[in-house]
């Protein structure tokens, strides 16, 4: 349970870093554990993995994250394809509490992500069974998962204390996450070491890279309820530049981490015209998942996730995807995972006339990393996969579809 971060707001020198526990550690938006900040937002257990490294740099509290990889990916079959990429993310982060001025009492916190997914090409890597986005302004991108842009994440939160139980926050980011699904997919628990882009990643989470997002909330306790106004319209092709700011949809979520080993959320929203290639059509989106951490001594968990996402477009056609994905380190240096995932797709094939036919059709990976320790803080990795893919009725994807990856890594946990 690693992944990736480096702090490009602001750095610790020795003689300004102090012991952290001069400084009471709560997450960014309430009285609760640090751990229980994931993605933009959201939520997962208390005892899921922190988001970065921590460090101090006298009233900041510093984190940083970095896992970068390179990737082989092999997709069987005449809607295949080969490929060597690079993937990953860098993330910094930093916050402090204020004790005085106009927001003093309150939390202020800054956020960055980049990715070097761009430099793979505007049409991403093959991935049978995925979709979404486009590489060309003309052609949606199928059986391929597209790059992420290159800066993931730019964003300022604001807390503010109401008593002891309660707090109220603000979230502003171009681009940013809105309150809407699970955990991103690179930052969940059970899943974040899997190189590869869930098939359902535009049921569920494909909204975490959105430029314009506002979010309010409130925390009481072990609940949040959040609501965002942000842009609908999904990223353009052009992957290394900002996009538009249209904040003309609408989300609201509702989170619960009932102990430490949970977290769910359900949440709804409406799309304006997400798609760039259909820019009449709007979405309503519907989530629901929960998260399951748990420890077995200090150097084995496990984390799965089991979620479901609902898009109900404006040409009446509704369209599920169900995810389940587990993660299970059982010894230091070695990770172990899995992902189970079922949509309904209505971009795999067209008709004569080009609409969309809905194909019902799932796929299963499994896949291990071995890790080696280069000193304290980063380790070089090793993995591979194998995904079996499931097409009934369609015949255009050959006999026993399946993808491998091999993959070398870079992370600072």
């Amino acid at each position: 349970m690693k992944k990736l971060t480096v702090l490009l707001l602001l750095s610790a020198t020795p003689a300004a870093a102090q012991d952290a526990g001069n400084m009471a550690m709560h997450g960014a938006f309430g009285s609760y554990a640090m751990n229980r900040d994931s993605s933009g937002t959201s939520w997962q257990p208390d005892l899921g993995p922190a988001m970065g490294e921590m460090t101090m740099a006298g009233d900041w509290m510093l984190m940083d994250r970095v896992s970068l990889l390179g990737v082989y990916d092999y997709q069987s079959g005449p809607r295949g394809g080969e490929m060597v990429f690079p993937a990953g993310m860098v993330m910094g982060m930093a916050q402090r509490d204020l004790t005085d001025g106009i927001l003093g009492g309150g939390t202020i916190g800054f956020r960055a992500m980049v990715s070097p997914d761009p430099f793979m090409g505007r049409a991403g890597y093959p991935l049978l069974l995925g979709s979404g986005e486009t590489a060309n302004g003309a052609t949606p991108l199928i059986d391929r998962q597209h790059p992420h842009n290159l800066m993931m994440e730019l964003a300022a939160t604001y807390s503010r204390p109401i008593d002891d139980k309660t707090s109220v926050f603000l979230y502003l980011g171009d681009p940013g996450e809105p309150a809407l699904g699970p955990s991103a997919f690179m930052h969940r628990a059970s899943g974040m070491d899997d190189p590869a882009a869930p098939i359902t990643h535009h049921w569920l989470d494909s909204t975490h890279i959105t430029f314009g997002v506002a979010t309010f909330g409130i925390v009481r306790g072990d609940w949040k309820l959040e609501a965002s106004q942000f842009t609908g319209r999904e990223p353009d092709q052009y992957r290394f530049d900002f996009n538009a700011i249209r904040m003309d949809s609408t989300s609201v979520r509702l989170s619960y981490n009932p102990d430490e080993h949970w977290s769910m959320q359900v949440s709804w929203a409406h799309l304006n015209s997400p798609e760039q290639l259909d820019p009449q059509a709007d979405e309503r989106r519907t989530t629901a998942s929960a998260t399951y951490v748990t420890d077995f001594g200090e150097e084995s968990s496990l984390a799965a996730t089991l979620a479901w996402g609902l898009k109900s477009e404006s040409n009446g056609q509704n369209l599920n995807g169900v995810l389940v994905e587990a993660e299970l380190v059982p010894a230091d240096l070695w990770t172990l995972f899995s992902r189970a995932e079922w949509e309904e797709n209505a971009e795999l094939v067209t008709d004569n006339f080009g609409v969309g036919q809905i194909s019902r059709v799932g796929d299963f990976t499994l896949g291990a990393i071995r890790d080696v320790r280069l000193d304290d803080h980063w380790k070089f990795g090793l993995g591979a996969l194998y995904a079996f893919d499931f097409t009934p009725g369609h015949a255009d994807y050959g006999a026993s579809p399946h993808g491998v990856m091999g993959f070398v890594r870079l992370i600072a946990d």
